[in-house]
């Protein structure tokens, strides 16, 4: 298994591109001011020894033992040894409505925004259990299955959206289905699902789904965003940002639907909450599937890491060193041709 001890480093790489546009404009700079001279074919002859393509050959070196040095503070590692580990947890799918309502303003930023924000930071709750992500509107998507990878569950959390989704609507009942045949046959009482949703448009079998799911051990929670007041939903058309109508013209007013939130979660034996109203509702959360009992698993696991940092560090050291003996001045032992020259 590969991986970046220190990912976060390789930022370091957004330098490059800098450095690269100040080294052209200076280059352009340089070129205006020694055209000032003279006629090209002039200025050449009174610098006869100048070499004109050494300055890029130098700078590509040091790029590129730049870049070296980044991967090396990165560390770049490969598993040496893996092993068999026995590990206890709830397995917890976390579904996120991206619907069109969802991107409403009456939660600032937006609905999908601190919804995300909320499904972020309940993974970060739950390390240690296993975790699935799927996002539904019209319809359901498995994004991540059951997993330890935290991180990857992140990021798919980060790029949800409702572009993502073809058709619209809120198939709570749906993303339910998705769930059960998701977890594996034989867990039938460590299953957990947290649904996120504004739940507007919801679909009317959802009630019973939840409830037929309980039965077969699912808990459910469900997350309430949006406030009764309600919020317009901006769209995009022509290029201005407008607000989404109806066949009337008039705009549309999404509002949370707190009842069959709170129904949804009566019928999994969970419970509901509204995330304008607490911003403790992740550890309340995880308090309760804390005292749920454990699955035990087994999970082949990296152990050991070797490093490789020291290979890049050693062939950036030779290019810097190989960009420090090369002068910019032509090539003696060439006499007047130019190693670097076009023919």
């Amino acid at each position: 298994m590969f991986r970046f001890e220190h990912i976060e480093h390789l930022y370091a790489f957004a330098a490059i591109p800098v450095l690269i546009l100040f080294f052209t404009l200076m280059w352009y700079a340089r070129k205006r001011v020694i055209g000032r001279l003279g006629d090209d074919l002039l200025v050449q002859q009174l610098m006869p020894d100048w070499s004109r393509y050494k300055h890029g050959l130098k700078f590509a070196l040091v790029m590129i033992a730049l870049a070296l040095l980044i991967v090396a503070w990165a560390n770049p590692q490969f598993g040496s040894k893996r092993e068999k580990v026995k590990r206890k947890s709830v397995d917890i799918f976390v579904a996120l409505d991206i619907s069109r309502s969802m991107e409403a303003e009456d939660l600032r930023p937006s609905r999908m925004d601190r919804a995300k924000q909320f499904a972020m930071k309940l993974v970060e709750e739950l390390k240690g259990e296993r975790i699935g992500l799927i996002i539904f509107a019209g319809n359901a998507y498995l994004q991540t299955p059951l997993t330890t990878d935290y991180s990857a569950v992140l990021m798919f959390l980060r790029s949800a959206n409702p572009n993502l989704a073809p058709t619209q609507g809120t198939a709570i009942g749906e993303a339910i289905d998705l769930a059960e045949r998701s977890f594996e046959e034989n867990n039938k009482h460590h299953k957990v699902m947290v649904v996120i949703s504004d739940g507007e448009n919801h679909d009317e079998e959802s009630i019973q789904r939840a409830t037929e799911a309980h039965d077969n051990g699912l808990l459910i929670f469900s997350v309430g965003v949006g406030t009764s007041e309600g919020g317009f939903i901006p769209v995009v058309e022509n290029g201005r940002s407008e607000f989404k109508r109806d066949a009337s013209g008039n705009p549309v007013r999404s509002r949370i639907d707190e009842d069959m939130l709170q129904q949804l979660a009566t019928a999994g034996d969970g419970a509901y909450f509204n995330l304008a109203q607490s911003d403790q509702i992740a550890d309340v959360i995880r308090e309760r599937i804390d005292g749920m009992e454990k699955r035990e698993f087994e999970q082949r696991s990296f152990s050991e890491f070797e490093s490789y940092f020291q290979y890049f560090i050693g062939v950036a050291l030779f290019l810097l060193l190989l960009e420090f003996v090369i002068s910019f001045r032509k090539n003696k032992w060439w006499g007047n041709k130019d190693l670097f020259a076009k023919n």
